[in-house]
């Protein structure tokens, strides 16, 4: 969950999103070096008035800054290949669910079950119960098994919207007459936030996502009830 003042990604609740945090801090390393280098050559032209003549006109200090950059570029972009691949690679997934954009509303369809779906609305500010969080919290959460692969198909009815969860590393666009598809697997208990990310008319604000992973046996048992209510 995110918070005043932070600086950082929210903490990861999925492998993906640990790759993503450590891929980030290995480019955010190589930048930070460079700039380093970069500041001290600047400062170092400036402040001295000595001139060498090795560096005006030099064959080996040309080959260096043309290698250089490309060796390090190569070791930025290894790793982040690496993760797109990881992002994209779908395993056997034990449960898919299908989420459907709306004006201004998600719908979830758990396709492996007959008659489980429902829609997902932003609960109103003088609805919220104590410690529910504003412009977050939805009345129906979309509740997951936690460490099980799990699928989501994700489409649109009306316009583009996009669905984003930081802490699992997701975000997959909903496009209307398109199926796209992403997977994640929460790594931990807990409720885990995201809104729509494509901008998708007025109401853009107000359609939160909320993805809460439980123990399967506690899965099994929601799933039972809400069968039974259907």
């Amino acid at each position: 969950m995110a918070h005043p003042t932070q600086l950082g990604f929210q903490d990861a609740a999925s492998p993906v999103m640990e790759e993503l945090l450590h891929f980030h801090d290995h480019a955010l390393m190589i930048v930070f070096l460079i700039s380093t280098l970069v500041l001290y050559i600047i400062i170092a032209m400036v402040s001295t008035k000595l001139t060498n003549k090795y560096i005006l006109d030099s064959q080996e200090i040309e080959i260096v800054w043309t290698i250089l950059p490309a060796v390090i570029l190569v070791l930025i972009a290894l790793p982040s290949l690496r993760i797109l691949y990881l992002m994209d690679e779908i395993n056997d997934p034990h449960l898919t669910i299908k989420a459907m954009g709306h004006q201004w509303y998600w719908s979830y369809e758990y396709t492996d079950y007959e008659n489980l779906g429902f829609d997902s609305y932003m609960v109103p500010t003088q609805d919220l119960a104590p410690g529910q969080f504003r412009l977050l919290e939805t009345d129906h959460r979309m509740v997951i098994p936690m460490e099980s692969p799990v699928r989501v198909l994700v489409s649109a009815e009306d316009v583009l919207h996009s669905w984003a969860v930081p802490s699992l590393g997701v975000k997959m666009d909903a496009v209307p007459g398109r199926l796209n598809q992403t997977a994640f697997i929460a790594s931990r208990p807990g409720v885990f936030y995201g809104q729509c990310s494509e901008i998708c008319g007025a109401n853009h604000s107000f359609m939160p996502i909320v993805v809460e992973a439980v123990p399967l046996e506690h899965f099994e048992n929601w799933s039972s009830l809400m069968l039974e209510d259907a």
